[in-house]
């Protein structure tokens, strides 16, 4: 009995051993890379707060999925300095590599994008695309064109004179920015001294000499060739290296949904400022006229959608405080009697504000040609508001005791000095001296609470005569 327990036994840890061998043979293999996918995402277009949130979580799924790649299609003009920055922390941090492509034929990668493939573990191009122009600008205040660089970022010997303060400024940006592309062109191994170039003298590449130049690892026809000629490399990564395998690799479509393509649209500068003035004067007109409820309903959805779009972007709390302050005059202007006075000095307070509302040094602002616009239509606005309460304070008063002196009406009874009379259609009770009779003509001469002082229609025409 003895002998038939232990070979039980051990034919039971037998098993057991035999099972846990054959659950470790394919541990040992599922690192099989070959059927690890590789996530593609494209951005188009400016880069600003929604693009930096499509690929953060575009970093994340491809993290989750134990993805061997990220290949980021990239068409962009540049962008957002503090997105951009964004990006490029996730980009250093993720374990996933990422391949920045510039593509499709006619691509670009200016300004922020430059930064971005020199932050990529693996940069690529496609034959017909182009990269550089990296000097940064503010976005919206000029159109977009260049300061011009002050002497000693371009190389020339300083001048004993102090720089102007743009020019102080300007190069402030430049030195800035030259030392962070020229940090991430030494992490990545590629050519600092033109990544620096294009920084101080806004110099572009097209696909092929950015190859010969090491600017870029390669140039690729589409992702499916990049794939291929990316295949074997070792690529390294935060916390140790990354062997692709990626010919022939399922791959995985991450499109921007809804969420992104909304804050695409809402974290555009312009288009937040206006929101958050269509919010004011929607619930401003909602609260002069209760009942129209569409007005409120409008402007608090605008509201609410300005505010959010706002503190994704790099806003200057002074300005803001400007803007509010504005806002709030123009509105005690539509309720105060002060002419137009409190209403100049709301637009004149919303026009700095809106000047000051963002920080510059980030890399966007409000077109002054669209502050110019907002700022005359607010001020037609309150102009025609104080020329509308003007002509109301000269109309002659319709209601209340005033509007009844001077009314006339019919004398129905009276007797020792009071009486009732027909004025404007009501009977009031009505007192004067003199014999008068029920059927007289009356004029009232004053109005004493809901008693008024009449006199005969003919003695107030000859005292007035």
């Amino acid at each position: 009995m003895k002998r038939a327990s232990w070979w039980l036994l051990a034919t039971a840890v037998f098993a057991l051993a035999a099972r846990a061998a054959g659950g470790a043979a394919p541990a040992a293999s599922a690192p099989d890379a070959a059927q690890r996918p590789v996530v593609v995402t494209r951005v188009e277009g400016a880069i600003g707060p929604a693009t930096a949130d499509h690929l953060h979580r575009a970093l994340a799924l491809a993290a989750d999925r134990h993805a061997q790649l990220l290949v980021l299609q990239l068409d962009t003009p540049g962008g957002l300095d503090s997105s951009m920055r964004r990006i490029i922390k996730d980009m250093l941090a993720s374990p996933v590599p990422v391949a920045t492509y510039v593509a499709p034929n006619g691509a670009r990668a200016a300004s922020a994008g430059t930064y971005m493939l020199y932050a990529s573990h693996i940069a690529a191009m496609a034959p017909a695309s182009n990269l550089g122009a990296a000097t940064p600008v503010s976005i919206g205040l000029g159109g977009g064109k260049p300061e011009p660089l002050p002497k000693a970022a371009s190389g020339a010997s300083s001048s004993a004179q102090p720089e102007p303060p743009g020019d102080a400024m300007a190069a402030k940006q430049i030195a800035d920015a030259s030392a962070y592309i020229r940090s991430l062109a030494q992490l990545r191994g590629r050519n600092g001294d033109w990544a620096e170039r294009a920084v101080r003298e806004a110099v572009s590449l097209p696909a092929s000499d950015a190859v010969r130049l090491k600017v870029v690892d390669l140039i690729a026809d589409d992702v499916p060739d990049l794939l291929r000629r990316l295949d074997g490399r070792d690529v390294p990564v935060a916390g140790g290296s990354v062997h692709l395998t990626t010919r022939g690799a399922p791959t995985i479509e991450f499109e921007a949904d809804w969420r992104s393509r909304v804050l695409a649209v809402i974290s555009e500068p312009s288009l937040a400022l206006i929101l958050m003035l269509i919010g004011i004067y929607g619930l401003l007109f909602e609260f002069s006229n209760p009942g129209f409820v569409l007005p409120g309903v409008v402007g608090a959805i605008c509201l609410l959608l300005g505010l959010f779009a706002l503190q994704m972007l790099p806003v200057n709390y002074a300005g803001l405080a400007l803007i509010l302050l504005g806002l709030a005059l123009l509105v005690a202007e539509a309720f105060l009697p002060t002419f137009g006075v409190i209403g100049l000095g709301g637009i004149v307070a919303f026009a700095l504000g809106a000047l000051l509302l963002y920080d510059t040094d980030a890399g966007f602002a409000v077109p002054r040609s669209l502050i110019a616009v907002l700022t005359l239509t607010s001020a037609a606005f309150i102009l025609t508001v104080a020329g509308m309460a003007a002509r109301s304070r000269r109309r002659p008063v319709v209601t209340g005791e005033a509007a009844l002196v001077g009314a006339t009406g019919e004398l129905i009874e009276f007797a020792d000095g009071t009486g009732w009379a027909l004025v404007q259609g009501e009977r009031w009770q009505v007192r004067g001296s003199g014999a008068l009779q029920p059927g007289t003509q009356v004029r009232v001469v004053r109005a004493s609470g809901l008693t008024l002082d009449i006199a005969a229609e003919s003695d107030s025409a000859a005292k007035g005569a």
